[in-house]
């Protein structure tokens, strides 16, 4: 599944004036990253604003993006949550959806669960759920963070496939070492795209991509053909433009440029609020208002 599967992105879910999914931005976006080599979506995650969609309006969502994708690259559906049983009911019924290839299932957040609750968790829903199940150890969202030795014990696990660590580069690093064959290690903090496959990871699960996927795109093609300035330098360019995209509360700042592209993918759910005046000028002094690598 994770052949060549390096950038993965986390797609947005538009919402349109009326607050309701916004089908066709939502395939014209899916289509231009897939032209551009995104290799894989995440429907349904953090950036997507799972949490407020319903699960009627998720089990929509994900069927209908499996129809825009149609096969072109994996898509990974957010299926968890901090009740272990839901998990496990929501994922059996993600799975009857043809296209969808793996779940994200999120450490339970709120609950604040040890890490032998964190194992017996993620073992229910990999044994019940009936997908390939993606870790998400967020320790921001969550509020407590899954040891690494947590993630080395659950690849064991046959239908434990991957995990998406937002934590830090010596993480990545030691996960690379010492999980099993096959896992694949993705880092889901963007400034770490290029430094998690040079450490030997899988790849990067992405915001950014949503604006700067061609550069992206680039960077990892020339770490693979081996001009490596080139592609620090294209590093060293995205990771200001990657960390103001975190400025405020996401999606909100990516949505806004979106939007200003001309993608017409709407305001984000409460309780996120679209940027203000002051904010969007905050966020376009940080991002320095460069012009993109042609």
């Amino acid at each position: 599944m994770f052949e060549n599967m390096d950038l993965v992105t986390a797609i947005v879910t538009p919402f349109n004036d009326m607050n309701e999914i916004d089908f066709e931005t939502l395939e014209e976006l899916t289509n231009r990253y897939i032209k551009e080599g995104h290799r894989g979506f995440i429907i349904g995650g953090t950036t997507g604003e799972a949490p407020t969609l319903s699960h009627e309006e998720k089990l929509e969502l994900y069927r209908r993006f499996a129809e825009m994708v149609a096969g072109r690259v994996p898509i990974i559906a957010g299926t968890g949550s901090n009740n272990t049983a839901a998990t496990i009911a929501f994922t059996k019924e993600v799975s009857e959806i043809e296209g969808i290839s793996a779940a994200l299932v999120v450490v339970p957040y709120y609950n604040k669960p040890s890490q032998r609750q964190m194992l017996a968790h993620f073992e229910a829903v990999a044994d019940g759920g009936n997908l390939p199940v993606i870790i998400y150890n967020v320790p921001g969202r969550a509020a407590v963070t899954m040891a690494n030795d947590t993630i080395v014990a659950l690849s064991q696990h046959p239908n434990i496939i991957g995990v998406k660590q937002c934590t830090s580069v010596s993480d990545l690093e030691y996960l690379v070492d010492h999980t099993a064959e096959n896992f694949a290690v993705y880092s889901g903090e963007d400034a770490q795209a290029l430094f998690a496959r040079v450490a030997g990871a899988t790849g990067i699960i992405s915001v950014a991509s949503h604006l700067y996927g061609k550069e992206m795109r680039a960077m990892y093609d020339a770490l693979y053909s081996g001009r490596y300035q080139w592609a620090g330098k294209l590093q060293r360019w995205l990771t200001p433009r990657m960390n103001a995209l975190f400025m405020f509360p996401s999606p909100a700042p990516v949505k806004a440029l979106l939007n200003e592209e001309g993608h017409q993918v709407g305001s984000c759910r409460l309780p996120i609020l679209p940027l203000n005046e002051e904010e969007e000028e905050q966020l376009h002094a940080a991002l320095n208002a460069e012009e993109v690598f042609s």
